[in-house]
């Protein structure tokens, strides 16, 4: 089995994993994407497993992403190259916020 994620869904997990857990809002302030491009990453990161959603109680309509250790740990055991490896290359800051 294999898993490649878009470049953008590794941004996002690497501001997942620096930052802490975040909401869509914030993650798009972090990384400097278009909503559209964080939403289809989010999707892809939660279907894979590699992050989870939770409600977030002081605003529902923002729920909160955490990376699942336990699913990071898996599949870095599982490739050679390993997850956080692709993460840590792969995640350069970005000075833009995207805002209007």
């Amino acid at each position: 089995m294999s898993m490649e994620l878009p470049n953008s869904a590794i941004l996002v997990l690497g501001s997942l994993a620096a930052e802490g857990p975040m909401t869509p809002k914030t993650i798009i302030e972090k990384v400097g994407l278009a909503p559209r491009t964080i939403s289809f990453a989010l999707r892809t990161l939660v279907r894979e497993r590699v992050i989870r959603k939770t409600p977030n109680l002081a605003d529902m309509r923002q729920p909160i992403y955490h990376i699942n250790m336990d699913r990071v740990k898996e599949l870095q055991l599982r490739f050679d190259s390993g997850l956080i490896s692709q993460i840590s290359s792969s995640f350069r800051p970005s000075g833009h916020s995207f805002t209007h």
